[in-house]
């Protein structure tokens, strides 16, 4: 049958974000999940909740304003958007305050962590705290009045802020006043000495928010006046920049006035109150702020737990996932035990990576194999490598101290080419990166920032290295970002290769990135936005069409996102030919399954678990000959027609029955995955601690992959 596209066949994308941000917070929930990772899971909600009104709420509010009201694929306008989202979130609100204030805090408490509230503590904490406040505190703070001759202040984006009500007792008026709880200058999370506990020999942390210590010493703000009440606010702005694609030295400039902008401050988005503020300071606030009354929620209980990611710096390995450092990947040992016991090279010993590549291809996967013994050593060997003629690389969010830049500066001070795309326009971390491009200007590495109109979110890095028999590449084609800190958070897929052909396309796609190259076709690599969309669709016609010859027809993938209408439709298509649909989907997911005569061959699932599922995978069983990509593409519109993205085949048979398997891995996971429904809400598969969890199989040693065939140089 003919298939359209409408709230029966497409979910909404924004409710579709709300329910993977609800099974963030029910992993936060799940008394399976270790105290300390419960607070910090909880902290990754409100995060991700904080980003999401910042740039996609804002968007809609946008919409609003500019009068648009034509339905989206799914049937709702944008003032139906933003009534769907409050209607959502709020009651995840609620359980997240529940599960802080009723379960996670007394627990805490009996395993010696004390979250107390400042009436909570006692007189002597009292006194400390009151102290720290006129040592510390007191001096930076800026009480701020509103009346006629003062106007509202502005406030800051996500600043925390105390609204107190001050009385005249000569004139008996009362006058409104805000003062910022600095967070940025002092922990929000104030430690008390722990010989002031009344449970001393059992408290461990101790800690009582800054904005109650601010709130309580008032009086200190505003000598002679009388307090008479004080309530904890804070607000969300619209975050999203917005610049002209200019050239790229107008590109640095106009994102650096775009930052100073966000810095300003957006629309307000989002007002977070106290559920007894009174409706007069609330209107007091809503009329300063611009504030609409659906942007306003009541919070019962503190504001802005993102905080809580805090609590993970406490010595208590006994609350927290047990520690995991990736394995040296096998190939890459004789690489690098090198040195001898005074530090010498043993050069008998010694094996490059790039002697291990040419060998055959390499599949890492992260964090199980470790980043900085195979990404990070491949960059290394080669800025140190006399032989390495250039280097070139993508850098779309990177970490302080990145080994990377610093491989990077090295080869450039040793006279290699290097060149370096910085991706400026990377979400919120605009500023690092338009550091990271200047310093690494001035440390004479060849810096360009991407293709004009189309951020570029690939992830790959080329070596060009001078051999006997000439000029050879080596190449690292990932999933994720070249980030030593989040390799270890992220679950990520990297093909290290010296395949010729695969260079050669990373050649010219380089060339594609920083000149004026038209390149619409390449060897091997799908490439976005050039050829990336209609393989993907040619691969799912072609699964449809062995199943319509009654062959065989099967596909399973994997991926962060899945919503792009014209690939849904596909996958509809196929799934009524007759082709086994499995989907791994992290996130936001558009798509309908198992609806009967539309989607009845398709399942999705999706795993939440310690590491964040950032791998893409995608797999077509194409009648017995089997093909296999991995890259840095959702199946998202933004990343089809709007990013420079690429996707790389994993022909080495060994190496893709490795993902063949990883993917039946996720598939067969039953403690840590939520199966969705056909109306888009998901159901725990089982309970945490019962049945395989795919990430802990992969911990201890990728076991369903032990006794496999393996390619060329598997690492597992």
């Amino acid at each position: 049958m003919a298939i359209t596209l409408n709230p029966e066949t497409f979910l909404n994308r924004e409710c579709a974000w709300i329910r993977f941000n609800q099974r963030v917070l029910e992993y936060a929930l799940d008394p399976q999940t270790p105290l300390l990772e419960q607070a910090k899971f909880s902290a990754i909600f409100s995060n991700n909740l904080d980003e999401f009104f910042m740039v996609r709420v804002a968007s809609l509010k946008s919409q609003v304003e500019a009068g648009v009201d034509s339905p989206s694929l799914d049937g709702y306008t944008p003032r139906q958007q933003l009534l769907k989202i409050q209607e959502q979130l709020r009651p995840l609100l609620t359980q997240q305050q529940q599960h802080f204030r009723d379960r996670l805090k007394p627990e805490l408490c009996r395993e010696g962590i004390e979250l107390l509230d400042y009436e909570q503590l006692n007189r002597r904490q009292q006194t400390w705290a009151d102290d720290y406040f006129r040592s510390t505190v007191f001096p930076i703070l800026t009480p701020l009045a509103v009346d006629p001759a003062h106007p509202f202040p502005f406030i800051s984006n996500l600043s925390i802020n105390v609204a107190a009500l001050i009385r005249d007792p000569d004139s008996g008026e009362q006058q409104f006043a805000r003062v910022k709880v600095p967070c940025r200058s002092v922990p929000r999370l104030v430690q008390l000495p722990l010989e002031l506990s009344d449970n001393e020999l059992t408290t461990i942390y101790c800690a009582v928010p800054l904005e109650q210590i601010v709130a309580n010493n008032l009086e200190r703000l505003f000598p002679g006046m009388e307090v008479q009440g004080h309530y904890i606010f804070r607000i969300t702005r619209d975050a999203d920049l917005e610049y002209l694609e200019l050239e790229a030295d107008d590109l640095l400039q106009a994102i650096e006035a775009s930052l100073r902008k966000r810095q300003m401050g957006g629309t307000v988005v989002r007002l977070e109150v106290p559920q007894n503020m009174p409706e007069a300071v609330v209107d007091r606030l809503m009329e300063g702020l611009d504030v609409e009354m659906e942007d306003l929620y009541r919070i019962g209980g503190l504001v802005g737990l993102d905080d809580l990611s805090s609590l993970l710096r406490i010595a208590r390995p006994d609350l927290k996932d047990p520690p995991h450092r990736g394995r040296l990947p096998a190939p890459f040992a004789r690489a690098q035990k090198s040195l001898l016991a005074d530090g010498s090279l043993a050069q008998e010993d010694f094996e490059s990576v790039f002697d291990v590549l040419k060998r055959g291809d390499l599949l890492v996967h992260h964090p199980y194999d470790s980043f900085s013994a195979s990404v990070e050593e491949f960059i290394n060997q080669a800025a140190d490598d006399p032989a390495v003629l250039g280097i070139k690389v993508t850098l779309y969010r990177t970490s302080k101290d990145s080994a990377i830049i610093a491989a990077l500066e090295r080869a450039a001070a040793r006279a290699k080419q290097v060149m370096a795309l910085v991706e400026l326009k990377a979400r919120f971390d605009e500023d690092n990166n338009i550091n990271w491009a200047r310093q690494l200007e001035r440390a004479g590495v060849h810096v360009v920032y991407g293709v004009l109109g189309l951020k570029t979110h690939t992830k790959i890095m080329l070596v060009v290295r001078q051999e006997k028999q000439g000029v050879r590449t080596y190449v690292h084609i990932g999933t994720g970002n070249y980030n030593s800190r989040t390799s270890r958070l992220y679950t990520d897929i990297g093909l290290l290769s010296a395949r010729s052909e695969l260079g050669a396309d990373l050649v010219e796609l380089f060339n594609y990135l920083t000149g004026f190259s038209k390149q619409l076709s390449f060897r091997q690599v799908l490439v976005a936005p050039v050829s990336l969309r209609r393989r993907m669709e040619a691969l799912i016609d072609r699964e449809a069409g062995h199943a319509r010859a009654g062959r065989g027809a099967h596909i399973r993938a994997k991926m962060n996102a899945l919503a792009d209408p014209r690939i849904i439709l596909k996958l509809y298509e196929a799934s009524q030919a007759g082709v086994r649909i499995e989907l791994v989907v992290r996130g936001i997911c558009c798509l309908r399954p198992g609806v009967p005569e539309l989607s009845e061959n398709i399942s999705v699932t999706s795993v939440i678990g310690r590491f964040l599922e950032h791998s893409r995978i995608f797999w077509f069983a194409n009648d017995g000959q089997p093909q296999a990509y991995i890259g840095s593409a959702d199946l998202m519109r933004r990343n089809l027609d709007r990013r420079v993205e690429c996707m790389t085949p994993v022909v080495e048979p060994g190496l893709r029955n490795e993902l063949e398997v990883l993917l039946q891995t996720y598939l067969d996971d039953r403690a840590g995955s939520w199966i969705m429904q056909p109306d888009g809400s998901y159901q725990r598969h089982m309970p945490q601690g019962e049945g395989s969890n795919c990430q802990l199989d992969l911990i201890e040693g990728w076991k369903a992959l032990q006794g496999g065939p393996t390619g060329a140089n598997s690492s597992h």
